[in-house]
């Protein structure tokens, strides 16, 4: 960490995987306007979200497992081109649903690019020095995804499309940066066959599911809402099946194994989901009931920015010194008390009283929680593990926030045209906060009964990570 190489390898993992966090909340400022433009529905919002999230959740086993059989930065930067590439498709959109088609590329260049950075940081850091990496990843990489309805509402001030746009110079100064900077790492024990069955069977499972409650919150249950609906739920336990009768799966059977893992696994799933609530729900409440400006409403999240970036690596250290489990159970209940204080968000709501104090008490939970669960994951699993880990815990962090996305506006009443109309859209917006506090409080709750109090937690040597030398300059 202290060493000219250690701040490379952080700041270019952080800078690519910032890519992918930054378009899963910036795209969110610009819904209203992206629907004005379009004349679309709600679902047809629902989708602009939900396409990219899908082939990220979708893809992002295969991407860890790719990594570590072809080489962690060289899949890494395949993600950054191809996600670059996608992102200029996206900004020069002509309808909706060519929009949605790109951002579903997004996203398959997201999941090759997202567990490839933790796993880089994983293989090139070692002991206390990999925890406080990894602490500030978490928070470097969660500034970007919470930067991003600021930086999404400066830029729907002057157009929506820049939203998109704005990603090539980025990836281009990261692509360079990782050829000169970061060196290669992989698993020399890893699998020679990929699992594509498993891959098609989860990307099925989820659309299939994810397509059935969204449209079952625009049509009620249909038929076709409940055939597709029960193809999905079929696929997905197909999925479960394949992985433990394939030769070189994409979720290794003894990683559910460890109930450290699989406790962490669920707790990400609640979290996220109320993340999903928050990023995209708030975000269009401030701009159609309260009143704001994109720019006003994408500046309304900047202190979560901030806590994030002060506290998410003293998190981690705290973690590495206590155990995981205090931190992370206070965090997920302070995040459900700020969660529960944006219910006073509404008509003509101030910033300073209303907005301001919810936003910094969630900020403050978030940042007790993210670090140390983020560490634990990895320290759950093997090092030779370490990209598929990751690619698991950020599969069901994904998956958390498309069905959310998908669930939970229909369970609270929101579709249609109703984010055109403030008072239904107002009514909707409190009850799915309160759904999404309950899955804070849920989470809180796990985490205080099934993860095991340690005295210390533990980081382990990786000894068998493979680092190459630096690639030579290309200059």
């Amino acid at each position: 960490m202290r060493t000219p190489a250690g701040r490379w390898v952080l700041a270019t993992t952080v800078l690519g995987s910032g890519l992918a966090m930054l378009d899963s909340t910036v795209v969110n400022v610009a819904l209203e306007r992206i629907g004005s433009d379009f004349g679309a529905e709600f679902a047809d919002l629902q989708w602009t979200i939900n396409a990219y999230t899908l082939t990220l959740a979708g893809f992002i086993l295969l991407g860890g497992s790719l990594g570590d059989r072809f080489g962690r930065r060289r899949v890494f930067l395949v993600g950054v081109v191809w996600f670059a590439v996608a992102s200029a498709l996206c900004g020069l959109a002509p309808s909706v649903e060519v929009l949605i088609a790109a951002r579903a590329l997004q996203g398959v260049g997201g999941a090759l690019l997202t567990p490839g950075s933790l796993a880089l940081i994983s293989a090139s850091f070692h002991g206390e020095d990999r925890a406080a990496a990894i602490g500030a990843w978490s928070g470097l990489a969660g500034v970007a995804g919470a930067v991003g309805p600021f930086v999404g509402g400066w830029l729907v001030e002057w157009n929506w499309r820049a939203v998109f746009l704005v990603n090539l110079p980025v990836a281009a100064v990261v692509v360079a940066a990782a050829l000169r900077h970061v060196p290669e790492s992989r698993d020399p024990s890893a699998a020679q066959h990929l699992d594509l069955p498993g891959t098609v069977l989860a990307l099925v499972g989820l659309g299939a599911v994810t397509w059935a409650l969204t449209e079952a919150g625009a049509a009620g249950t249909t038929p076709a809402v409940l055939t597709t609906g029960a193809a999905g739920v079929v696929a997905l336990v197909a999925f479960v099946v394949v992985e433990r009768r394939s030769r070189s799966p994409l979720v290794p059977p003894d990683l559910f194994a460890n109930p450290r893992f699989s406790a962490l696994n669920v707790v990400t799933l609640l979290m996220y989901a109320a993340l999903g609530v928050l990023f995209v729900l708030l975000v269009l409440q401030l701009q159609v009931v309260a009143g704001f400006s994109p720019l006003r409403a994408g500046l309304s999240t900047l202190p979560i920015t901030l806590v994030m970036l002060l506290l998410s690596a003293r998190a981690g250290r705290l973690a590495t010194r206590i155990g995981p489990r205090l931190p992370m159970t206070v965090g997920l209940v302070v995040a459900a008390g700020g969660m529960l204080l944006l219910l006073r968000v509404g008509p003509g709501a101030s910033y300073w009283t209303e907005v301001l104090p919810a936003v910094v008490l969630f900020a403050l939970g978030l940042a007790a929680t993210v670090a140390p669960l983020t560490a634990t994951v990895l320290d759950a699993a093997d090092d030779r593990h370490a990209g598929v880990a990751s690619g698991v815990n950020n599969a069901v962090a994904r998956a958390a926030g498309l069905l959310a996305v998908a669930v939970i506006p229909a369970a609270a009443g929101i579709a249609g045209a109703d984010y055109t109309d403030p008072v239904a859209f107002s009514a909707g917006y409190h009850r799915a906060v309160v759904i999404a506090a309950c899955l804070l409080l849920g989470a809180a709750l796990l985490t205080a009964l099934l993860l095991r109090p340690t005295s210390r937690f533990q980081v382990h040597e990786c000894s068998h990570c493979g680092v190459s030398e630096p690639a030579p300059d290309p200059g």
